[in-house]
């Protein structure tokens, strides 16, 4: 499902309530980077967050705008102020982001988590969901990787051959 084509609810602005850490997060088991500061002295300008995480400001207003991205703070001039718990946040979209997740799924399960209790049944089976297509698509690299293994293999032994003396007569086979 296209963002477009996702009800209005789910291209809704986020929501104005910030909810408790638990209900909001939802870590990867690791993360790649840790936060820049330690918890109490973590409120980071929109910049701080874009170059620690490598997305534009621009894609982190939208992922405000569809709600993608919970209520963040602001302070009392309106700059927005995020926190470690808003950039684990963002590391486990990013995942999300790899698995090829359609972002109206991705905007369905932070709906999900901001509601809390009650939805894991729904939070699992988007992420099972998501889970049987990766490794769908690993088996298809998997079995990608093992032909081009195959193929270079074939040129390596030509390449071989060639060094013997052993010359090619320059034909390719249908499979080359």
């Amino acid at each position: 499902m296209t963002l477009a084509a996702a009800p209005a609810h789910v291209r809704a602005s986020a929501p104005e309530t910030r909810l408790p850490a638990a209900d909001r997060v939802e870590r990867c088991a690791s993360e790649e980077r840790p936060p820049p500061r330690p918890d109490g002295q973590d409120h980071y300008t929109i910049s701080e967050v874009a170059a620690h995480t490598g997305l534009s400001v621009h894609t982190l207003r939208w992922y405000e705008r569809i709600g993608l991205m919970p209520h963040v703070d602001r302070s009392h001039t309106g700059q927005r102020r995020y926190s470690n718990q808003d950039l684990g946040w963002l590391a486990f979209v990013g995942k999300l982001r790899l698995t090829g997740m359609a972002v109206a799924d991705m905007v369905r399960y932070a709906e999900l988590v901001r509601r809390g209790d009650g939805t894991e049944a729904e939070r699992r089976a988007l992420l099972e969901e998501t889970r049987e297509e990766v490794v769908r698509r690993i088996a298809e690299l998997d079995s990608t990787l093992a032909l081009l293994d195959h193929k270079i293999g074939v040129y390596r032994e030509l390449e071989h051959r060639a060094g013997d003396g052993h010359r090619d007569d320059g034909r390719m086979s249908v499979s080359a």
